[in-house]
């Protein structure tokens, strides 16, 4: 299959509740009674929202209320059917809707544009617990990734969500053989399409997005720059930025870990929200795929921070994300469109 889709991402708190429910179960619980292909609610360990509640992991009474990702992808209709609902349940947070290019079964060669600024973020749906030749199915596509000199991939660990339409919920005690997670990386088009047929190869029920972003920087090196954004598209939706920076947790600035820094400068600036994801595995440029391992001292464990804001938000937040990344980093920017789910819930 290779067809439009949408990915429908949702931002909001741990402890944020929809009547007598979690907002997060009652979203999962709407992806799985709609079979939608695939969702995944990630656990984040830093950020803040609009009304600039910090939120992370190293208090133990901030650590209760943790942000929190659902990103949900299907085809345009599925997708459309929900959105409402979603918007409802997530009443206080922050929804973007995405155009992105599924593919899955059997995956061929796919032409991508190759501009010198413009890239492709590859998405790569699988399990936990998937394995390619007794090795977790995550370390060999990240390795396959560097092989072919993709720009960075990261792994994030999924606590809940649908894989192929069925609900797959992580459990104490089980396997969590099926608890879907994914692999975000960025490189080239023509990178990225030499290698989707061998990721297809490489797992049982393959499932990816495409999207084309913006690379900004990469290890200090400034390639590009957010786009001038028109206010709205042509249904209305106000049009915003995406920034995504991605880092390593043991990397440093002025002796403090890099993602924390801008979180914390971006909350002191007045933006109006960050989160960032701990991988589990990945690599950013020409560093080695990497991740926790038994016996290491301190973690290399790769890290994610999202930015969405308007346009001229954005342009502060990248000005002090461009300071703190003057040495590594690889700093990609994306158009979406994103609304206050009170807002698309009053429209709905």
């Amino acid at each position: 299959m290779n067809a439009d889709c949408l990915k429908l991402t949702s931002y909001f708190g741990e402890r944020q509740r929809t009547g007598n429910a979690f907002v997060a179960d009652a979203l999962l619980d709407l992806y799985g009674r709609h079979e939608i292909a695939t969702s995944v609610l990630l656990r984040g360990t830093e950020g803040f929202g609009a009304r600039q509640r910090p939120r992370t992991d190293r208090s133990l009474t901030l650590s209760e209320d943790l942000p929190l990702v659902a990103v949900a992808v299907d085809a345009r209709p599925r997708v459309e059917a929900i959105l409402g609902e979603a918007a409802r349940l997530t009443r206080n947070g922050l929804i973007t809707l995405e155009r992105a290019r599924m593919l899955a079964g059997d995956i061929g060669p796919v032409t991508l544009p190759g501009d010198l600024h413009e890239a492709t973020k590859l998405t790569v749906y699988l399990g936990r617990q998937e394995r390619v030749y007794r090795v977790p199915a995550f370390i060999a596509v990240c390795d396959l990734l560097h092989r072919r000199g993709v720009a960075g991939a990261t792994a994030l660990l999924g606590v809940d969500g649908t894989a192929h339409g069925q609900r797959e919920r992580a459990t104490f005690f089980g396997r969590n053989a099926q608890t879907p997670m994914m692999i975000i990386s960025v490189g080239s088009g023509e990178q990225i399409s030499r290698v989707l047929p061998e990721i297809g190869a490489l797992l049982r029920r393959p499932l990816l997005t495409l999207e084309r972003i913006t690379i900004c920087k990469r290890d200090g090196e400034r390639i590009g720059s957010p786009a001038a954004l028109p206010g709205t598209d042509e249904t209305g939706m106000s049009l915003w930025h995406k920034l995504m920076v991605y880092t390593s947790e043991a990397a440093r600035y002025d002796g403090r870990p890099i993602h924390r820094t801008i979180v914390r400068r971006l909350r002191t600036a007045g933006i109006a929200g960050a989160t960032t994801l701990r991988g589990v595995w990945g690599f950013h440029g020409d560093h080695a795929p990497h991740g926790d391992r038994l016996l290491q001292l301190g973690r290399r464990v790769p890290a994610v921070t999202i930015v969405v804001d308007t346009p001229e938000r954005v342009a502060t937040a990248y000005s002090i994300i461009d300071e703190l990344t003057t040495e590594q980093g690889l700093v990609t920017s994306e158009t979406v469109p994103a609304m206050r789910a009170s807002a698309v819930s009053a429209a709905a």
